[in-house]
């Protein structure tokens, strides 16, 4: 089970940091991402870390924003959201597959369930 939380209402410019805590999977032998969706478009990819947090990926709307990492003695993973845009606007939910590549292209084996972050302008 994956639990995300921390989204709520920032205005742009401000950060955010989101947490999911799994349970009950291997989460220090799977890579870890969050994904979004925004209202009337398709999820999309926002970021992934490897198994061990040494590598990471991100969207290139969110590079150099957004930073994701991991705790695996607590089992969960953030993703620091800094320099807020409206069009960040989404629902973000935390995924995983035990391959970071399959992760990366979108290949999802555990959805938690998402939680809402809205940024006024």
């Amino acid at each position: 089970q994956l639990q995300a939380s921390g989204g709520g209402l920032v205005q742009a410019g401000g950060s955010l940091r989101l947490s999911c805590a799994a349970s009950g999977l291997a989460f220090s032998h799977a890579a870890m991402g969050w994904f979004r969706q925004a209202p009337g478009k398709e999820r999309e990819f926002v970021s992934v870390i490897s198994i061990s947090g040494d590598s990471t990926s991100y969207a290139d709307s969110v590079k150099g924003r957004f930073t994701i990492s991991r705790d695996n003695a607590k089992n969960t993973v953030y993703l620091q959201m800094n320099s807020l845009k409206p069009e960040d606007t989404a629902v973000y939910y935390c995924a995983t597959n035990p391959v970071y590549s399959n992760l990366r292209a979108g290949r999802v084996h555990y959805w938690g369930k998402g939680t809402l972050v809205t940024v006024s302008s």
